[in-house]
């Protein structure tokens, strides 16, 4: 699967079936790529709702990644997993994957370190903090720019995430974004799937 379009990013929920009806929401508006990231939750917590999510997508056309937890991601059987740059060997993770499941790598604002992970086999990068996000206020910022380099260089799908709206996402999208990643303008608007298609909609070329 060829990362592509609104990729959607979970919030922090605790409750479950909340964060299984939102997912469920976003993927019926186009969403077809879901992360799994909850930074507070449990063990427990974590592969109970890895679990359901993985449900609701396998059930939708979507793929399921897992935030960080490679060992979560084995587990369930979810199609992938992202790493961040201090969470685990890209080798590793790729070896353990196998070639069929996806892996994604946060490179923040360094071109070269995905041109680095792209050799230890990535199947996709992600840039940002491009605007300032309310999940991670204190992110390092990458410049628009940068996408555009980075698209010259990799053979790989370029994602960009941080503060991402529906009023900003075309200009990253024209810079050379395959996909941008979105928690809070989504998961946080009144209506989760029309939100969900507004960001599809970008994708689409213009008649």
């Amino acid at each position: 699967m060829r990362i592509q379009g609104l990729y959607a990013i979970t919030p922090d929920e605790a409750d479950t079936s909340v964060l299984a009806d939102q997912v469920r929401a976003a993927v019926a508006g186009g969403a077809r790529v879901v992360q799994y990231r909850n930074k507070v939750a449990s063990p427990a917590l974590r592969l109970e709702q890895a679990t359901a999510l993985l449900a609701v997508c396998r059930g939708r056309d979507a793929a399921l990644i897992v935030n960080d937890h490679l060992d979560l991601a084995l587990e369930i059987g979810a199609d992938g997993v992202h790493l961040g740059r201090e969470d685990g060997a890209v080798a590793h993770a790729r070896a353990a994957l196998g070639p069929g499941r996806i892996l994604g790598v946060s490179c923040s604002n360094t071109v070269q370190y995905a041109v680095d992970v792209q050799r230890q086999q990535a199947d996709y990068v992600a840039f940002g903090s491009f605007f300032l996000s309310g999940v991670k206020p204190d992110a390092v910022r990458a410049p628009i720019a940068l996408l555009t380099q980075a698209k010259q260089l990799l053979s790989i799908p370029v994602v960009a995430i941080g503060g991402i709206t529906l009023h900003n996402a075309a200009e990253l999208i024209a810079a050379g974004a395959d996909s941008i990643a979105v928690i809070s303008a989504l998961f946080g608007a009144p209506d989760i799937r029309v939100a969900a298609e507004h960001f599809c909609n970008l994708f689409r070329p213009v008649p």
